[in-house]
């Protein structure tokens, strides 16, 4: 077909038939991507959506089966057929006619080359758009150049970093970079601004657009309905690998068909929601306090944190919002005693926790629990699932703890028999589950959530902000809550702190940040966010 740059014709995945997984996964699915045209993909975690996109790559588990046996069962790229490629055949297609941005960064790049060989990588594979070679400063040039596009801060410095020195919204974009620097046809994205902050993902957004006007296909899959919204010219809503609506996205949400897309836009976080009630004064004893927190790291030329200092008592909320890079999440690495800080302190129930040796700390680390925004890197790959969440309940004996597990399946929304996989075998937004799971396994008194929802869909992430309420409700729960999504901040935080290049430039209650923003960078948080 003239125009279309690929094309999905009745693809049926399934699992092995000796595994949890022995069900069909994707069930005939067809869909088209035009060039200048985004198609988004939505649903639920395990709907399929990256299934789908990965057979357009050929990065299908060896362990599933594609079953595409009738003639009209097809996958086309550039209206060429590429059902039963080789690997080898793969690799000149993938980074070449296909961009994939994947939501697992820190797995997408090399722990072992630096950022700006990363992004080249594609150049001196296939050379440019069109198959145009280029020479090693003709490529550094085009590196830095889609290095700015997708707004890396000192794209001269951070081009020399290693993948593990980077933030998790770094990192995202050094990927995005590496996937368009080519110039492909076209563009999977796979939830590609789940880990930026406001600003920068209107930037992505606008620079996805850009390609698209360009000619560049997108294939998008997310589950930011307002993202889905603003670029795309048609989604389909999957469930249980098969897709149940399609449409325009903006007729999607104004008026759905499906009984399952009026579930996800009932979901979507609202603007219009009670903000959480302020903090009474009379609480007076602080859980976790940190006073003058200064982190630097070698060669970044500025703090990643610097002079932080905040209050987070029982049963209630801080929230942690800023730019990706701004020291978000090394302030949750100092508050979880991964790091230590250059100076400053951290208290955990008004006793030392920062610099206070290991061994003295362990008695105390179930009061503390870390819900991190890369859970694939949380969890041991070698291990069951279910085993990592009953490590937590070692305590317990063996019938109490399994039926703990199978509690903490059910209160998380994942089918009790995923246990049995191991990390790589689930989607994002199901290792991000098992992630929560295993923290709540602890009944800590202190919850730190780094993006803790970022990968969820909106049902299941509406889901889970309700379990978290309630168990805050009922037992005192404090936590901090690191997060790009400002309508998700408003839910769940009594307080916010605003970060900019490792400082705190504003704080204060949730309704007052958000409704009366003192400085101007808070009001451009608050502009660029599609979700307030």
């Amino acid at each position: 077909m003239e125009g279309i740059v690929a094309e999905i014709r009745g693809l049926t995945i399934s699992g092995p038939a000796d595994s949890a997984l022995r069900r069909t996964l994707v069930d005939n699915v067809s869909l088209t991507v035009a060039a200048g045209e985004c198609v988004a993909l939505v649903g639920e975690s395990g709907s399929g959506k990256t299934l789908v996109t990965r057979s357009l790559v050929g990065l299908i588990p060896g362990e599933l089966r594609v079953e595409m046996p009738s003639a009209g069962q097809d996958l086309l790229l550039g209206g060429e057929s590429v059902k039963g490629l080789t690997e080898k055949q793969w690799r000149e297609i993938r980074g070449n006619r296909v961009g994939l941005v994947s939501q697992d960064a820190l797995l997408s790049l090399d722990p072992l080359r630096r950022i700006g060989k990363e992004v080249e990588e594609s150049l001196v594979v296939h050379g440019a758009r069109g198959g145009a070679s280029l020479n090693r400063t003709e490529r550094r040039a085009l590196a830095l150049k889609t290095l700015r596009d997708v707004r890396m801060p000192d794209p001269e410095i951070r081009r020399r970093a290693y993948p593990h020195e980077l933030s998790g919204g770094l990192r995202q974009r050094a990927l995005i970079a590496q996937a368009i620097v080519g110039g492909p046809s076209l563009l999977i994205a796979d939830e590609p601004t789940t880990a930026l902050d406001s600003t920068v993902q209107a930037h992505i957004l606008d620079l996805l657009l850009e390609l698209k006007a360009q000619g560049m296909g997108i294939l998008l899959v997310s589950h930011d309905l307002g993202l889905v919204q603003r670029i795309a010219d048609r989604a389909l809503v999957m469930r249980a690998g098969v897709v149940v609506e399609e449409g325009r996205p903006r007729d999607l949400v104004r008026d759905p068909q499906h009984e399952y897309t009026r579930m996800l836009v009932a979901a979507i976080p609202s603007s219009k929601a009670p903000a959480m009630p302020v903090v009474p004064a009379s609480l007076a004893e602080s859980r976790l306090t940190a006073v003058g927190l200064t982190k630097s790291y070698r060669g970044a030329g500025v703090p990643a944190v610097d002079d932080v200092s905040f209050t987070l008592e029982p049963g209630t909320t801080l929230g942690v919002v800023g730019e990706s890079g701004s020291g978000k999440s090394t302030i949750a690495r100092l508050v979880m005693g991964i790091e230590a800080p250059d100076s400053g302190e951290v208290r955990l129930d008004g006793q030392p926790w920062s610099g206070v040796p290991e061994r003295r700390r362990r008695a105390r680390r179930r009061s503390i629990q870390l819900i991190h925004q890369d859970p694939y890197s949380a969890l041991n790959p070698r291990v069951t699932v279910g085993r990592s969440v009953a490590e937590a309940l070692a305590h317990l004996p063996a019938v109490a703890r399994r039926g703990r597990v199978s509690e903490l399946f059910g209160r998380v929304g994942l089918d009790l028999e995923l246990a049995r996989q191991r990390p790589g075998q689930l989607s994002g937004g199901q290792r991000q589950r098992v992630a929560i799971a295993r923290a709540l396994a602890a009944e800590p008194d202190v919850l730190v959530c780094d993006e803790a929802v970022s990968a969820l869909d909106v049902s299941v992430q509406a889901d889970i902000l309700t379990l978290l309420h309630g168990i805050q409700q009922g037992t005192g729960l404090a936590m901090l809550f690191i997060s790009h999504d400002l309508a998700v901040v408003r839910e769940m935080s009594h307080r916010i702190l605003v970060m900019e290049g490792g400082r705190v430039v504003e704080e204060g209650e949730t309704e007052q940040v958000l409704t009366q923003p003192r400085t101007a960078f808070t009001r451009e948080l608050v502009a660029h966010s599609t979700s307030l």
